[in-house]
């Protein structure tokens, strides 16, 4: 009898853990305590100096569109994965959606890639939450796969923040908390561009 609160109180923790992430990698570890650490998401910043090649995030929307992040050269761009049935992916939907359209004049851009869903649940989840911005269909995982890395591929949601020349600059795993992902934003679109001096971890 005495166990039944033991018990119970595993299952409450095991319950909080699946719901903190859709998808946790086993590697997540290696970003814990780098960085901002933002509620249940754990993040890693590069200074300027240290950021990866460029990249370019290309595919088709779920409406047969082909997006191509070299459209917005020189603007910061925001990378989320999701899927619409995905906790964390609905709970940070508002903030991103947020994001999309308060800090579009201040040269940041948002762009979702789906790596589950059909396109009738992604437009339904579209629909739901008034997004603004792309999403990139990627059942396949060759999209993600482009971002090895950088993004984990087993884990949604993730956001990554690309710098004006689209290097990786900061990566959320989990849930991102919204002043901690502004925060972010603001460094990088501080920084003078030239590789140098700027935010960072």
């Amino acid at each position: 009898m005495r166990r039944r609160p033991l018990a119970a109180a595993a299952a409450a923790t095991t319950l909080l853990l699946a719901l903190s992430a859709c998808s946790q990698p086993s590697g997540a570890g290696d970003v814990v305590d780098q960085g901002f650490v933002s509620g249940d998401g754990s993040v890693q910043q590069w200074d300027p100096g240290d950021r990866k090649d460029p990249v370019t995030v290309t595919g088709t929307d779920f409406e047969g569109k082909t997006v191509d992040s070299s459209q917005w050269d020189g603007d910061v761009v925001v990378v989320n994965t999701w899927y619409a049935s995905c906790a964390p992916c609905r709970a940070e939907a508002p903030d991103l959606v947020a994001l999309a359209n308060d800090r579009a004049d201040d040269g940041v851009q948002v762009l979702g890639i789906n790596t589950e869903d059909e396109a009738g649940a992604a437009q339904a989840f579209e629909r739901t939450y008034e997004v603004p911005y792309p999403s990139i269909a990627d059942r396949s995982g060759q999209v993600v796969a482009r971002l090895s890395g950088i993004v984990p591929l087993q884990a949604v949601p993730t956001t990554v923040v690309l710098d004006r020349e689209h290097r990786p600059a900061a990566r959320i795993i989990g849930q991102a908390d919204p002043s901690t992902l502004d925060a972010i934003i603001d460094e990088v679109l501080a920084e003078d561009g030239s590789g140098g001096e700027g935010a960072g971890a």
